[in-house]
């Protein structure tokens, strides 16, 4: 069977990175939304415990259960609570939720500052703080997320005067209505790491502590390593001869006499379809026609094949990110720790 590792020297490495930035573990929210972008949410937040990482940021309620047992705090970025937690709170992205969510609910307030995806307008955001005061919820942050930060433009600094703004309103409002001192939060991990000296309350970090952050060169930052590899397992093996095809659509022909094998790793598992006819292996390894369902063919006799070791040199081929790479991964491939 096809199998994935994870390099836990890579991820501390990563970490180490991310930590020297931030100035402290504790400031480090650590994404595992959709299984960990496809490295395994529980194999993930087993190392990141290890290491001393005490928050995580997840997409829901069901990935919140499966990793509440390995950090203290857990921001669900879009769901309603199903029983109480002391260790999970639940964004707001829209005024309308607020009435949705059980008296005593911890609550983190998401504003849009430009992104125009989820979060309250700036315009609501003394209506919605009174709205969160009336409902009875425990309101402990308030966030925004940059829609640029990973490329070379100005609107990474116009999004962070925009949510300036809204952390000096906030301040004003939530004194008059009696909340605790509020926690403010906006970084992803490009945003991380364009701070000279970072200063918010909290990080939520995905692509890099993963390893495949990919930045403009002036913005790119040094060290980071991926943490993820696939193996394929040979199903079967053939000498072909100069000029014979290989797989549906007959698209590839042999230019020599060579050996094709067939791999147990196709698109049902992960391996996006695109990367047919033109995909090459870290180790120089072609990929011999179509991408199937369930398997694809090389030119090799290996009995076990490295498909990749990095999901940011394979998206290229595919015409996309790494992010996507990772996350079509599906959960059911065996994950091994090394």
């Amino acid at each position: 069977m096809a199998y994935i590792t994870l390099n836990k020297k890579h991820f501390f490495n990563n970490l180490d990175i991310i930590t020297k930035q931030t100035q402290s573990k504790e400031k480090i929210a650590l994404v595992l939304k959709d299984n960990a972008y496809g490295h395994g949410i529980v194999e993930v937040a087993t190392m990141a415990k290890e290491y001393g990482i005490t928050k995580a940021v997840v997409q829901n309620y069901s990935e919140a259960k499966i990793v509440e047992e390995f950090f203290e705090y857990i921001l669900v970025l879009a769901d309603l609570p199903q029983e109480p937690s002391s260790k999970i709170r639940y964004a707001i992205n829209d005024l309308n939720v607020v009435t949705k969510l059980p008296r005593g609910t911890l609550v983190e307030l998401k504003v849009d500052t430009g992104m125009h995806r989820n979060g309250i307008a700036i315009n609501e955001l003394a209506t919605t703080l009174r709205a969160i005061k009336e409902q009875g919820l425990e309101l402990e942050a308030i966030f925004t997320h940059h829609r640029n930060a990973d490329e070379l433009t100005s609107e990474w600094f116009w999004q962070n005067v925009q949510f300036a703004q809204v952390k000096e309103e906030a301040a004003s409002v939530a004194k008059e209505l009696g909340f605790s001192t509020l926690r403010f939060h906006s970084s992803n991990s490009a945003s991380l790491f364009r701070f000279k000296e970072f200063s918010e309350d909290m990080a939520r970090v995905g692509i890099a502590a993963y390893g495949c952050m990919k930045l403009p060169s002036s913005l790119n930052v040094d060290g980071f390593r991926a943490i993820l590899s696939l193996y394929g397992k040979k199903i079967s093996s053939r000498k072909l001869f100069k000029g014979e095809r290989v797989g549906y659509g007959a698209t590839f022909k042999t230019e020599k006499e060579c050996q094709v094998s067939t791999y147990d790793f196709g698109y049902g598992d992960g391996f996006l379809r695109v990367c047919s006819n033109s995909y090459e292996t870290p180790l120089g390894v072609k990929i011999a026609g179509r991408v199937s369902m369930d398997s694809s063919s090389f030119v090799s006799s290996e009995d076990e094949l490295l498909i990749f070791d990095d999901a940011s040199v394979v998206a290229p081929f595919a015409a996309t990110i790494s992010y996507e790479v990772l996350t079509s991964l599906k959960a059911a491939i065996k994950r091994r720790v090394i």
